[in-house]
């Protein structure tokens, strides 16, 4: 691996281990609702943005994709699915729900695996199709342990995967790209923010000292990891990047049932075995595709040459 790739995988993992110990973050918020935190992230990372964007000389790029009609139609679902990502997120976490944001960013890579086949017209694989079939297998004992589908928890991986599908669409890079779906928001956001801070209840009423300095930091936990993720993407293989995102819902899981004590019956870690397993199978393929692939590059090259 060449220094580029391991700045690259140091990036990663980085990012990816700030992802997972936000959950720590969002704790030290839980006096608040999950509708003013979403508020106050989006209005402090839109600022954070901004000011990203104005020192490395991307505001016309952003300003003009905001008033290119072309442009919006694509960030607008975007920015709805964001939302509903973060909103899950964060709901999760101040109600004690931790391992189903585990058992939501590991069904999140199938789910994308699902989206593949059913609205791309991508091939399902024997391997994938098995896997497919044990998360079924998975979601209907977690139904089981739950006592009710984990709707949040497909809520959560399913409005992430979706957002992957959407930003595909969005001519933008991720940076650009962000900065326009919490633009796009900040004007609920911003009305959020204002009632959230003259309502009985709300942070103006209860926010005390360093609670204010948690909430301008929502926009930095936000920005950040962002940041690291894009230094990492081009520089890392996508094989070797999408197994160091596991980090994310694994800190989540140790969170959830060794730090914060939520239940975790041998049934429901069984759920979440079968999810594990389904997970590794897929990246196992897709390894061994990716490494078949260059070889036959290598041979087609040798052979032109």
């Amino acid at each position: 691996m060449d220094q580029r790739s391991r700045s690259g995988v140091r990036s990663a993992v980085f990012a990816y281990t700030l992802w997972g110990s936000l959950t720590v973050f969002w704790k030290l918020l839980a006096e608040f609702t999950a509708t003013d935190l979403i508020g106050w992230r989006v209005i402090a990372a839109a600022a954070m943005l901004w000011v990203l964007n104005a020192a490395r000389g991307g505001l016309g790029r952003v300003t003009t994709a905001l008033r290119t009609k072309g442009v919006r139609r694509y960030l607008l679902p975007a920015a709805a699915l964001l939302v509903v990502n973060w909103s899950t997120y964060v709901g999760a976490i101040i109600s004690d729900r931790v391992l189903e944001t585990a058992l939501g960013y590991f069904l999140a890579p199938l789910i994308t695996m699902g989206i593949g086949v059913l609205l791309l017209g991508e091939r399902l694989t024997p391997v994938r199709g098995f896997a497919i079939l044990l998360v079924i297998v998975a979601i209907t004992l977690l139904s089981v342990t739950y006592g009710q589908f984990p709707f949040l928890a497909v809520a959560l991986g399913g409005s992430w995967a979706f957002y992957g599908l959407a930003k595909r669409r969005v001519p933008l890079g991720p940076i650009d790209s962000l900065t326009g779906e919490v633009t796009t928001l900040s004007p609920i956001a911003l009305l959020v923010v204002i009632i959230s801070l003259s309502r009985s209840g709300g942070v103006g009423d209860i926010a005390h000292g360093f609670d204010w300095v948690l909430l301008v930091l929502t926009g930095f936990v936000t920005v950040v990891p962002l940041l690291l993720f894009a230094h990492a993407a081009p520089r890392v293989p996508f094989t070797l990047l999408g197994p160091i995102g596991w980090m994310v819902p694994v800190i989540n899981f140790v969170l959830g049932w060794l730090v914060y004590g939520e239940d975790m019956t041998v049934t429901r870690f069984i759920g979440f075995a079968l999810v594990w397993v389904a997970l590794v199978l897929v990246a196992v393929e897709t390894m061994r595709s990716a490494r078949a692939e260059r070889i036959e590059s290598r041979k087609a090259a040798q052979l032109a040459t």
